[in-house]
């Protein structure tokens, strides 16, 4: 569902081996954090910015996502190639919020890739090769580095959510929780310009 142009293993940031709490990703220009590309070393063609000095908004994390991957190498390339068994932990406080979810078969998941660089404009995904806009990939890479995936919902409990269907490292954090409507949230016409070209063996217009 996310990143099936360039996957989480790819872009973010150092792998923690113990799936332990880190801080956000800081702005570019902090001296080696991975808010910057230069901490792990931007590809030839690709283009980095300076952030501003100040975020505009804040965020709360509402949890913490357990997944089975704590190196970059060992995630898979798009949540779509993933059936691993996933937990979704919720704070305390946000907890109450998950009433109301029972039988229901799809979420949709937010989270913070807080070990990706936020400061690339136009990244070359190293499976294409191509130096594209940040806005035209599904990269963690961005000012925001905020994923989304439909997840498989498969357990429901009191604090925590069992699911399936997710790619990223073990302890990224939580920002929303949302049920998938088929009805409105399903376009199978959908179609990226420069994806169906490679598709179809064309090349596509910068």
């Amino acid at each position: 569902m996310r990143d099936s142009e360039m996957g989480t293993s790819d872009r973010q940031g150092p792998a923690m081996d113990d799936g332990a709490d880190t801080p956000a990703a800081a702005p570019a220009g902090t001296g080696g954090t991975s808010g910057d590309a230069g901490a792990f070393g931007a590809r030839p063609g690709e283009i980095a910015v300076d952030l501003p000095a100040a975020p505009d908004a804040g965020l709360y994390f509402i949890g913490r996502i357990r997944t089975p991957w704590t190196h970059r190498a060992d995630c898979p390339k798009n949540a779509g190639q993933s059936d691993a068994p996933c937990t979704v932990e919720i704070d305390p406080a946000f907890r109450p919020a998950l009433r109301g979810l029972a039988g229901t078969s799809h979420v949709w998941l937010l989270y913070f890739m807080d070990r990706s660089p936020r400061n690339l404009v136009v990244q070359v995904p190293r499976y294409y090769g191509e130096p594209r806009g940040t806005f035209a990939l599904r990269s963690p890479a961005r000012p925001n580095p905020i994923a989304i995936s439909a997840a498989r919902l498969l357990e429901i409990h009191d604090d925590r959510l069992v699911v399936a269907g997710l790619d990223c490292l073990d302890g990224t954090p939580l920002l929303d929780v949302k049920p998938y409507f088929a009805s409105t949230d399903c376009h199978p016409d959908a179609v990226v310009g420069w994806h169906r070209d490679r598709a179809e063996g064309r090349g596509s217009p910068e």
